[in-house]
Parts: C-alpha cells; structure tokens; sequence
C-alpha cells in the first residue's frame, strides 16, 4: 500500500526552510509601498491608453518574467472572448525572438541584445519595462540608456538596493530584498497586479464605448444578416 502522506522525517527536515522562505517573503511583500505598484500601472495604463507599446526585458529568471509579463499584458488583459473593438496590448518580451537575440549577441555582445532591439522598436510613447534584482546588469543598463534616447519612458522592477538602473528610470519599483527568489516572486505578482488594472480599465473603456448610442446602433446593422 502506497502511503499518502511524506515519512515524516522528511517533513521535519524541509519546513524550517518552508516556514522560512514564507516568512521572508511576507516581509518583502509587506514592505513594498502599494503606492509605488499603483504608480507603475497607472503609467502602463497612460501609456496603453494612448496606443503606446510595451517592451519588456530582463536576463535569466527575470527573462522568464518578462516573457510571463508579455503574455498577461497581451492575452490576459482581453478576458475570455473579448468582442471585437475590445483595446489591445502590444507587448513583446525581447528575450523571446531568439534568432534576433542571438544574431545580436554575436555580432555585438551581449551587452547590446536588448539596446540594439530597442532602438529599432521603440518609440516616443512607448514604455520599457527593465526587470533585474541587481539593476546593473550591463545590457539592462545599456537597455535604459537605449530607450531614453528613444524618448520612451522606462519602467524598473528591482531588488535593493535598485544598482545604477534605479537613477535611469522613471518609475521604479525596488524590493526590499537580496534574495533573489524573494525579488523574482514579488515582481510576477507585481505583474498580476498591474495586468488586472490593465484589464479593468480595458473593460471599463468598452462599456462605455458600448453605451454609446450610435455604437449600439452599429451592432445592431453589423448583426443583420446579409441579403
């Protein structure tokens, strides 16, 4: 008979570690202003509002972020079965073409993989969105100095105490923490966070363009069957 729960001795030995870890990371959490993550998805909100695209970077576990982040900006913003006219989110993680990532690497290091793509892509609108718990890696720096030259504003989520990409953004979010696992898990929730004010204002802006007269009326000849 297979037992359903692990031998207890097991269980002894990893909850000091779980019941650590938990802890730690409720004093992150507890310690971010929620200030400072309204502040970021107020400005994502302007800058989509207003048609602005959002590029996102970030290297190794916050390059998984990034990727997580394009995604709930893009997709989950929507909801299911958005009709159509619903406002979209352009956004694009730059570590997911891998073939531009890496043609940039080699021809220019990896410093410029993200610097290079954002002077191509970017935009005066637009904003950037940096991720790194140290905020000196060199190609994210690089990335800012890329994207104010572009006149798109930057977005920064880092970990104490912010390195030198805190001074080049323009709102940033520093977690109180050097553990890394801490700094990474409090920036996928800050992306849910922003991602579901994204949405409401998304669907706040379709109801009121539905409660319109005249769009009412053009849903109702789109919906008449064709002769």
């Amino acid at each position: 008979m297979s037992r359903s729960r692990p031998p207890a001795r097991r269980t002894r030995r990893a909850q000091p570690l779980v019941l650590d870890y938990l802890a730690r990371l409720r004093r992150s959490v507890s310690a971010v202003p929620p200030a400072q993550i309204a502040a970021v998805a107020e400005h994502l909100w302007r800058v989509v509002r207003s048609g602005g695209q959002v590029l996102i970077a970030g290297n190794g576990g916050s390059a998984a972020t990034a990727s997580h982040m394009a995604l709930d900006l893009s997709k989950t913003t929507l909801g299911h079965r958005p009709p159509p006219g619903t406002q979209r989110v352009r956004a694009l993680a730059l570590s997911d073409p891998g073939a531009v990532l890496t043609a940039w690497a080699n021809d220019g290091g990896y410093e410029r993989v993200y610097a290079e793509q954002i002077t191509a892509l970017a935009r005066p609108g637009d904003v950037v969105v940096l991720i790194s718990v140290s905020g000196n890696s060199p190609n994210i720096v690089a990335a800012a100095h890329a994207a104010r030259e572009a006149r798109s504003s930057v977005v920064a989520l880092l970990g104490r105490p912010g390195g030198a990409l805190r001074v080049l953004a323009d709102v940033a979010i520093v977690v109180p923490s050097e553990d890394y696992g801490v700094v990474e898990d409090l920036h996928l929730i800050i992306n849910h966070i922003v991602t579901q004010h994204l949405r409401t204002g998304i669907e706040a802006t379709a109801r009121r363009r539905d409660a319109r007269p005249h769009t009412r009326a053009k849903r109702r000849r789109d919906a008449r069957p064709a002769l």
